[in-house]
């Protein structure tokens, strides 16, 4: 765990500097994606830059309403720097709200341009198990087992390097699985589906995850995204089966018809 990361006079917070790293050469992944599917990389750059504006806006709005009560006592730690206070599902949400606005607006084809954000998606997923794994949130339960590291007081599942282990498996798939893609939206719901996969199965070694009714809260988030995904690459399959029977149907009458 290195939370700051020390240069000469100047503290840096290492986590904060990894998801920056990350989003960059997210977006760059994403750019040499969008010529596979059809779409221009100028557009899906101002897409993610809005989106990442939206989000951070979104997560720190989220956690001000969270904990109103205290930042009504200083309204101005809201422009606080401090990379803690952020709500992540309501900056997801944010920002997917403000990229799928901007897509409509653009005319962007949904799975070609879910298809091109995957692999900067699987990448960036990498560096946020790193930045985890630098500020040592995300940790995991109390065990003793020889691998197990000293975190918080406790010797601990290392969750962290389990779901960086997970990602970067992920991203590989996903790298192999765009060159050889059948049908649109079958790499952006492969993403979708191990990642969700990898969360409900390592979500059990967490030591600080959130219950409901005696159940992790991102283990049923977890199991209905696998589930939609799954359904998502059987309708889409099936539907790109029966376009490809009625061509070929098609293409046999025309060589059986007279003249």
């Amino acid at each position: 765990m290195l939370p700051v990361l020390q240069v000469g006079p100047l503290a840096i917070q290492l986590s904060g500097l990894l998801l920056l790293l990350g989003f960059w050469l997210a977006s760059v992944l994403v750019g040499r994606s969008a010529g596979r599917h059809g779409l221009e990389g100028d557009v899906l750059d101002r897409l993610l830059l809005i989106g990442m504006v939206a989000g951070v806006i979104g997560a720190r709005l989220g956690f001000v309403l969270q904990n109103a009560s205290a930042y009504a006592e200083d309204p101005r730690a809201i422009l606080s720097f401090n990379l803690t206070a952020f709500a992540p599902l309501e900056g997801v949400a944010a920002g997917a709200l403000a990229a799928l606005i901007y897509g409509q607006r653009k005319s962007l084809p949904l799975w070609p341009t879910l298809d091109a954000l995957a692999p900067g998606a699987a990448l960036f997923a990498v560096f946020v198990n790193l930045s985890q794994l630098a500020s040592g949130d995300a940790f995991g339960a109390p065990v003793d087992l020889p691998w197990a590291i000293e975190l918080w007081g406790a010797r601990r599942h290392p969750a962290q390097l389990y779901a960086l282990a997970g990602s970067l498996a992920i991203l590989l798939f996903v790298l192999w699985l765009q060159k050889r893609q059948e049908f649109p939206g079958q790499l952006a719901l492969s993403w979708l589906g191990l990642t969700s996969t990898a969360r409900l199965l390592l979500e059990g070694f967490r030591g600080d995850s959130l219950y409901f009714a005696g159940v992790r809260q991102a283990q049923i988030v977890a199991l209905l995204l696998l589930m939609l995904s799954l359904a998502g690459l059987h309708l889409l399959a099936r539907r790109c089966c029966m376009g490809d029977e009625s061509g070929s149907s098609a293409g046999k009458a025309e060589k059986t018809a007279p003249g």
